[in-house]
């Protein structure tokens, strides 16, 4: 550092706020100690750095599934946010497994990360609380966290439901469908609470044939799938509560031989490539990551606040499918 100064004709704290990204240099002294750094080949000891400020530069991202595309966009938001404030993302995947999330989490911070983002497979978060007291920003994504109180960041599961199946509703459907996540899986409850309250606004009875809660594995929501359109009270609509279901539905229903309504919880790629196209109600799983990144570095700069929890809208795509009118 001492060479770079000397070369940029600075001093040390100069170099410094370069190297960190303070405020306090003018363009044309940065540009010389970024000419000065690149000529020297000058790298910022990392270690110093945290034995100095106590801190790793670095953040850990528990999802659920790295294999589900719902999370490639939060990911990414949360890996460019954390760069944006000098930090290195450390991932996993808990594979919907609670016990698995309670071992990452607390391997991370064993670790020494800054802070964590954490998409909740479980329903109880005690266990790292000592870690967060101790100073381990956390804020929780896509779903609340269980026993304690945190900083969430949610789609409004609740709401997007209750339009979607409003929408379905409004072109004429009087029986409709719900198939859905496992029970525990808190935006699976909150989607089965909107297509409730649709289905009530408009003094629609539910069948109990008509809803379907369990894993989102493609046999048991093809079953779920082909049942719900025969038998004596048919549905001509189905709501689906997440993409996983979503594109499993979209096989089972082209394979019917009549058509049946269809309006999914989650955009994905092919949406409006298929004919029909599938209406969706999107949620932004970018802006997820985003203001979830924007609260952690909030805290990991100081700030104290009591938590909060943050509601983002979905909105509603029509493509066609869940236009389709009902077959009488």
């Amino acid at each position: 550092m001492k060479d770079v100064a000397a070369r940029a004709g600075v001093g040390l704290k100069t170099v410094s706020r370069v190297v960190n990204g303070e405020p306090g240099v003018t363009p044309d002294t940065g540009r010389r100690v970024q000419e000065a750094i690149g000529l020297l080949g000058f790298r910022r000891n990392d270690g110093a750095r945290v034995l100095r400020k106590g801190r790793t530069a670095t953040v850990g991202l528990v999802l659920e599934d790295l294999a589900d595309p719902f999370y490639g966009p939060l990911n990414r938001a949360v890996e460019e946010g954390a760069r944006a404030h000098g930090a290195l993302l450390i991932n996993g995947s808990s594979a919907e497994d609670p016990d698995r999330e309670r071992e990452l989490a607390l391997a991370l911070c064993a670790r020494r990360v800054d802070g964590l983002i954490v998409v909740p497979a479980g329903d109880d978060h005690r266990c790292p609380e000592p870690e967060i007291r101790a100073g381990v920003a956390t804020v929780f994504v896509d779903r609340p966290a269980g026993r304690i109180e945190a900083d969430v960041v949610l789609s409004d599961s609740f709401g997007g439901a209750r339009e979607g199946v409003a929408h379905l509703v409004a072109g004429g459907h009087r029986r409709i469908g719900f198939i859905g996540d496992r029970p525990r899986v808190h935006t699976a409850t909150e989607r089965l609470r909107g297509y409730r309250a649709a289905m009530a606004d408009a003094g629609l009875p539910v069948a109990g044939s008509w809803v379907s809660l369990g894993a989102t594995a493609p046999e048991r929501v093809s079953a779920a799938a082909r049942s719900m359109p025969a038998g004596p009270a048919p549905v001509t609509a189905v709501f689906a509560a997440d993409n996983r279901v979503t594109v499993t539905v979209v096989r089972v229903l082209a394979a019917g031989v009549r058509p049946v309504a269809l309006v999914g919880f989650d955009d994905f790629e092919p949406a409006d490539l298929l004919r029909p196209g599938v209406t969706v109600v999107a949620q932004d799983a970018a802006a997820l990551g985003r203001a979830a990144t924007d609260r952690l570095f909030q805290r990991l700069a100081g700030s104290r606040p009591s938590p909060a929890r943050i509601e983002l809208p979905t909105r509603l795509i029509a493509r066609g499918s869940g236009e389709i009118a009902p077959a009488h």
